[in-house]
């Protein structure tokens, strides 16, 4: 005597399901067929990823119908309605766009102030200065944020000791990386470190455009933007896009650099950003060896400047090899103890006290 539909139906009843109900009662039981001791029949899951996790019902389902009395064959095939859900393609952090149209000057969401770090030409450490000085307001209490603008030349990943590509939830909003306290995004972390940046104005335009407004930055008490050397299209773009606090120029004491440091502080008085200050880097060397104080780069040039244009000298660093090394080892000097990290607290706290930070 051959097993009855319903029979069947009732054995199939007392499968439950692992977020409730049963193969009967929720509707997944397709296509029963009886023919003499053979049955075969469709368990039809809701999805495709249910039915990937379905195997253990498809089996148990199985071995209750073999079970019973006339069946000698079980054929239970496991499907899914509907098409497979396609997955989600991977977020598109491409950078370099066009950019899109404001109105003014925008402030960056959760950042209360923003620190452009500028110099006039290259090679005078504004770099090195901009993650020390992050590092420094990080360990002072504030809550900093350290974005790299330097589009062909981006160096803060190596200096911050990160590599990592950041993360995005749905291809727009950009996750920044941590590192020694800050909060830190770079354009060198979004394309390949070998490969040449080359891109016209508008390009590098819409890459600061969405790294100050697609990333999310958070609570910050300030924001430090490690700017290209010059007086370019990152600078026009950044003073007449961004609600900034002012500018921090960087030189070393020496006439060639000091020409190139008027042309920055010129730029940022024709486009109405606050100079806040000036920084002389190299000022000194000290011989680790016998102490001997050399000015290799001349001496009180950048001093003679700020008190030129009326701004203040936020402070002089020397040129220092456990600098230079601890940066390449991507762990700025500020983040540990000693002359160096000193001389950034101190540089940290005249900020904080002056309220530029």
């Amino acid at each position: 005597m051959s097993v009855k539909s319903d029979e069947i139906l009732n054995a199939l009843g007392r499968i439950t399901l692992p977020d409730g109900g049963d193969l009967v009662s929720r509707d997944m039981i397709r296509a029963l067929m009886i023919e003499a001791d053979s049955v075969r029949f469709v368990i039809e899951a809701p999805d495709p990823a249910q039915a990937a996790r379905m195997e253990p019902i498809r089996h148990a389902a199985e071995a209750m119908v073999r079970a019973m009395p006339g069946v000698a064959n079980v054929s239970v095939v496991l499907t899914a309605h509907g098409p497979a859900h396609k997955a989600p393609a991977p977020p598109s952090l491409k950078v370099g766009r066009h950019p899109t149209p404001q109105a003014g000057p925008a402030r960056v969401a959760g950042v209360d102030r923003i620190l452009a770090i500028g110099s006039g030409k290259g090679g005078v450490g504004k770099s090195t200065v901009s993650s020390n000085l992050a590092v420094a307001l990080a360990r002072e209490g504030r809550r900093v944020g350290l974005l790299d603008a330097d589009i062909y030349g981006p160096s803060q990943p190596r200096m911050m000791g990160v590599n990592k590509r950041p993360g995005s939830p749905d291809g727009k909003t950009i996750i920044p990386l941590q590192a020694h306290g800050v909060t830190m995004m770079s354009i060198g972390l979004m394309v390949d470190p070998d490969k040449a940046v080359v891109w016209r104005g508008p390009m590098l335009m819409g890459a600061l455009q969405q790294m100050l407004g697609q990333v999310e930055w958070g609570a910050l008490d300030v924001l430090i933007i490690d700017l290209p050397p010059g007086t370019g299209d990152v600078q026009l773009t950044l003073c007449q896009k961004t609600e900034l606090t002012g500018a921090v120029v960087v030189s070393t004491p020496q006439d060639v650099a000091l020409i190139d440091a008027r042309k920055a502080l010129d730029m940022f008085q024709t486009l109405n950003t606050p100079v806040l200050g000036l920084i002389e880097n190299m000022s000194t060397f000290h011989c680790p060896n016998c102490g001997h104080e050399s000015h290799i780069f001349g001496h009180g040039g950048v001093a003679a400047e700020a008190e030129r244009i009326g701004v203040p000298l936020l402070g002089t660093l020397p040129i220092d090899l456990d600098t230079r090394l601890a940066g390449d080892a991507g762990t700025p000097i500020a983040a540990g103890d000693g002359p160096m990290a000193d001389a950034y607290r101190v540089l940290a706290r005249r900020l904080i006290d002056g309220g530029m930070a």
